[in-house]
């Protein structure tokens, strides 16, 4: 894993298609990054690889991604898995693959590399794997150590990763590369240089990149592009390999094709059987061998493209075959010596044709190394190779890009563009003055005068936001930010909204953040609040609320200001969330019982409303003055033994307890169920004719009490109370007594808690 960037196209913890949650950066390249992610519906770790922005409106591009994205019909186990291609909303281009756990070849060549017998068993499994992919007309052209991963550190278990330029050699086949070389030039073969590639070419970079992880150290090509093209003519020093791994990789780095091992196939027979993955006839269908070419044939190494002197161009070189080079005036046919690929049935092997021994036939030899020579020079100062060490140059970057970010709780970090060392070094001290850094690198655009100044300026607004990012494209600048306080916001977006120097064109967004607010600190916001009973979030996230999701509350409070408090501290807290607050408002008695129920579950019975002098319920629950209310207490069909207890907590603080008492002490479920299936309704307060003379309760409503009062069903396998509590207690008395029972049994003992809210009311 390596460090995330500010300029990094995603970020940990960022989910992409509601399915694959970023973890960490595994990688960045010229044109992609790379990182690991898990799917959040099967859990499958997998690797991404992201366009980047510059690249990612680029149908050349595309088109790669979308060849390797086809990539996924080779199946071997050798060769990493391609899955799908996908676009975000912001438009960039990811591709999934297998996530190969393990160090690759790079690491452990810096580490001071392997010994001989490893690298014999890496040969064979990627000899195989690059059958499979040759099976199919395709060659990866940047086979090099960080493209080989050992999956669980282990060299049978080596597997061929990124073939972002591999080349598709079907008919029809495209590719943004073309002819032109690619790929890395320390291991690529020789005839890459002059825009050739085929399987041979990837046996040749097979074996120079295990003589560099076996030497620890990758070959010395030369510091210019002369000393390159000389160097790639020469044998690779093998001098002081052990045997059989010096023989095999002699054969597979021949500097001339036509003697090289041919295929994949031909290495895995080179090879002692001891090093051959079980894969028999996978190999069977590799391509076959190239002919040798004649033996009085001249070998000539022609440039692609117009020749270097002559009448008129040359024909370009159709599936690899040679073009005609025009020296002198005068057509010379070059030899077949050097063909794109293996012969097949549906691109057969041209025929050798022999060249005139002679003057004018070393005069052709030496036209077209001259040509070949003035190509690759003009490819190493238009950079289509990497850069050699020792060659300054000042490019020229299109798009222009500049990308300053600071995490919340991390210094600002610069990458990309400057166009001056003065504008460098001018941010620079910005940055530093702000605990940060950056990596700028001095190149040309077309920028206007003063871009560096209105950069500056940016950096100098956003000095005070918590989290925020500069996305600079020449003089469009996307800036996106999030503090948690008002003013600074409204303070950014008011500047960034203003002319700037240079005519730069700010696209802000500035939020009200953060961006993640666990639901962790939400609820401990609530805690604090929480005055009559636990207040709940309303379908919350499992882990965090992102920008714009609602926030609701629902519960009690013992206060109509408690409801102003709820919402002001979630305000404090939610930046440009909505919140919605559903606060239930009751007096202190009903609070305070309330409280000593928190934390109970449900046990499922229900209170029925109704009225004593007619029929019929009341689903309101209010009453008014004059009126006879009547409770049932309907049991739940699976509530069948234990003990039941029924109270109601009025307006002035007083608990009558409705079940038991003493004019009715029995309170066991299976005698209040009396024999009866299913649900049963148990009634706890009567109508005024039913209660006569009887003991019964019965309630008439009068002046005295109206406002909110509360039915409050408990339910325990055994006694909560030591004794019978009185018909009528105090509610802080009876929160004491309940608290203490539910002390001793710990943790509610399995007790459960059921309530209905009733109100009594003044006739309109």
């Amino acid at each position: 894993m390596i460090e995330p960037r500010p300029s990094d196209i995603f970020r940990p913890g960022e989910l992409l298609n509601n399915t694959y949650r970023v973890e960490a950066v595994l990688g960045r390249g010229g044109t992609s990054e790379v990182y690991r992610a898990r799917s959040e519906v099967s859990g499958r770790v997998v690797a991404l690889k992201v366009l980047k922005a510059e690249f990612a409106g680029n149908a050349d591009y595309l088109v790669l991604m979308t060849r390797e994205e086809a990539m996924r019909d080779i199946r071997h186990d050798a060769v990493v898995r391609y899955s799908e291609n996908h676009r975000t909303a912001e438009g960039h281009v990811y591709l999934i693959m297998d996530y190969v756990d393990g160090p690759g070849l790079h690491e452990l060549l810096a580490r001071g590399g392997l010994p001989a017998e490893d690298l014999l068993v890496i040969c064979g499994r990627v000899a195989s794997g690059l059958a499979a992919a040759h099976a199919r007309n395709i060659v990866h052209r940047d086979l090099s150590p960080d493209n080989i991963i050992l999956r669980g550190g282990r060299p049978d278990q080596a597997v061929i990763i990124d073939f972002g330029i591999a080349k598709d050699d079907n008919p029809g086949a495209q590719t943004i590369t073309g002819g032109e070389f690619a790929g890395k030039y320390a291991f690529a073969a020789p005839e890459q240089l002059s825009g050739r590639a085929d399987a041979r070419s990837d046996i040749y970079a097979l074996g120079a990149l295990l003589l560099a992880v076996f030497r620890g150290k990758p070959p010395d090509v030369g510091r210019n592009p002369m000393e390159v093209l000389r160097r790639k003519g020469e044998p690779l020093d093998t001098a002081g390999v052990p045997e059989p791994l010096r023989s095999l990789i002699d054969r597979m780095t021949d500097p001339d094709p036509d003697r090289r091992l041919q295929s994949a196939a031909a290495v895995l027979d080179a090879l002692d059987p001891a090093y051959r993955p079980d894969d028999g006839p996978l190999r069977a269908t590799t391509l076959p061998p190239r002919p040798p070419a004649d033996a009085d044939s001249t070998v000539i190494v022609p440039p692609r493209g117009p020749a270097a002197a002559g009448p008129g161009p040359a024909p370009a070189a159709e599936h690899g075959e040679t073009p005609a080079s025009a020296v002198g005036g005068t057509a010379q046919a070059a030899a077949a010596g050097h063909p794109a690929g293996p012969a097949t049935p549906d691109r057969p092997a041209a025929a050798a044709r022999p060249v005139r021994r002679g003057g004018r036939g070393l005069k052709t030899v030496a036209a077209a190394v001259a040509v070949a020579v003035v190509v690759a020079a003009g490819a190493f100062l238009a950079g289509l190779f990497d850069p050699l060490p020792g060659v300054a140059r000042l490019p020229v970057a299109d798009p222009y890009t500049l990308v300053i970010a600071r995490p919340e709780g991390a210094a600002p970090r610069a990458e990309g563009h400057v166009p001056t060392a003065e504008v460098r070094d001018a941010l620079t001290v910005r940055l530093a003055a702000l605990g940060g850094g950056g990596d700028l690198t001095l190149a040309r655009g077309d920028l206007p005068e003063g871009w560096g100044d209105g950069i500056g300026r940016i950096v100098e607004v956003l000095a005070p936001i918590e989290e925020w990012r500069i996305a600079a494209n020449g003089r469009a600048v996307a800036v996106t930010g999030v503090t948690r306080e008002r003013t600074r916001q409204e303070q950014a977006l008011a500047a960034l909204t203003a002319p700037l120097p240079g005519g730069l064109v700010v696209t802000p967004e500035i939020l009200l953040g953060p961006v993640r607010l666990p639901v962790a600190e939400v609820r401990a916001a609530l805690s604090d609040l929480a005055d009559c009973g636990p207040l709940t979030l309303i379908d919350p996230p499992a882990d965090a609320y992102g920008p714009g999701q609602r926030i609701a509350v629902a519960g009690r409070t013992a206060t109509p200001e408690g409801r102003a408090r709820v919402r002001d501290a979630l305000a404090a807290i939610a930046g440009d969330r909505p919140v919605v607050i559903d606060l239930e408002p009751l007096n202190g008695s009903l609070c305070r019982v309330a409280r000593s129920l928190a934390g109970l579950p449900p046990g499922g019975a229900a209170v029925r409303l109704g009225f004593g002098d007619r029929a019929g319920d009341n689903p309101s629950g209010r009453y008014y003055v004059g009126e006879n209310p009547v409770i049932d207490i309907i049991l739940p069909a699976t509530m069948r033994d234990g003990y039941l207890w029924v109270s109601i907590v009025d307006v002035k603080g007083t608990v009558f307890h409705l079940l038991p008492n003493n004019g009715r002490p029995e309170n066991a479920v299976a005698a209040l169920r009396a024999g009866a299936e299913g649900p049963v309704p148990v009634r706890v307060a009567h109508a005024l004719d039913e209660a006569q003379g009887n003991g019964r309760l019965a309630f008439l409503i009068d002046g005295s009490t109206l406002g909110k009062s509360e039915v409050v069903v408990l339910h325990a396998a055994e006694p909560l109370f030591d004794d019978l509590r009185p018909t009528s207690e105090s509610a802080e008395g009876f929160a004491e007594a309940l608290e203490a029972a539910l002390a001793r049994r710990g943790s509610g003992g399995g007790v459960t808690a059921d309530a209905r809210v009733l109100i009594t009311a003044a006739p309109d």
